[in-house]
Order: structure tokens, then sequence, then C-alpha cells
């Protein structure tokens, strides 16, 4: 049992070092392409304008470089990000929305977004706590369908 309650405290530690500062990982059930494919029709579906889909692993492949599955898809909701942008108008480096996914080193394919509190405090926004609030419970459940094994 002392075991099992170290190894779990031990976890939480290291969930961290799957993400970088301010981004939400979840695993998904799919591969990276069949992942993607999801989250555009789920997020099309919720009323997101898909605005770009970049699949950064072709184009390495492109130019000779061998790198894992990772496709960026970029959405938006110009209702909510230009409510942010007349709090700040700098929070318009970090918008529109993305969804990252990529196949990690174990081959465990992981959908990740800019948690939108952290880029909330990054620009000094401080007084859209209920749009926050929405944004960030809604980017959760569109990467959570997107991920589900169904």
């Amino acid at each position: 049992m002392k075991k099992l309650i170290i190894a779990g405290f031990l976890a939480l530690f290291a969930l961290p070092l799957l993400a970088a500062e301010g981004m939400n990982v979840i695993p998904s059930s799919h591969a990276v392409a069949t992942t993607v494919d999801r989250l555009e029709k789920i997020v099309g579906a919720a009323g997101f304008k898909v605005i770009a889909r970049v699949n950064h692993g072709q184009a390495a492949q492109g130019v000779g470089i061998a790198l894992k599955p990772v496709e960026l898809l970029i959405f938006g909701k110009p209702r909510a990000g230009s409510r942010l942008m007349q709090s700040q108008p700098s929070v318009a480096i970090d918008l529109p929305m993305k969804f990252l996914v990529w196949e990690d080193a174990s081959g465990q394919v992981n959908i990740g977004w800019n948690d939108p509190d952290w880029i909330a405090a990054r620009h000094g926004i401080d007084d859209r706590q209920a749009l926050l609030k929405k944004m960030s419970a809604a980017l959760r459940k569109l990467a959570s369908k997107g991920a589900a094994a169904d």
C-alpha cells in the first residue's frame, strides 16, 4: 500500500512534464490524423470557425527531417476572442485558440491546448473571469470528445 501511495504521489509530479507551462494535455484514443479530423468536425459543429490545419510532420518530411506525427488545429470564435482583446490587445498573439495533437516517444497520442486562465494571466487580463471559465470548459469538452474512444 505504501508503495502505491508513493507511486501515485510521484505521478502527480510527473504530469506537468508532459506539457509546457500553461498547457492542458489529455491522451487521445486515436491516431494523430484521426484525432484532428474528429476535432475539426467537433469544433465546427460547436460553432467555432476552423481557420487552419497545420501538419508539422508532413512539412518536416518534405525537407527530409523525420518527425513523429504532429498537427495543429487553429480555430476561434470572434465573440469570445474579441472580448479578451478589448481587455488587452496583446492577447491577440495567443488567439485564435489551438489544439496541438502529437504522438509522443512511447506512441501515445495527446491533445494539448493553452489554458485560457494562463493566457489571461500572461496578458494581465483580470476582468473576464466568467468568459475564461466558459472558454476553459468548452475547450476541455471539445478535446475530450475528440479523444474519446466512442
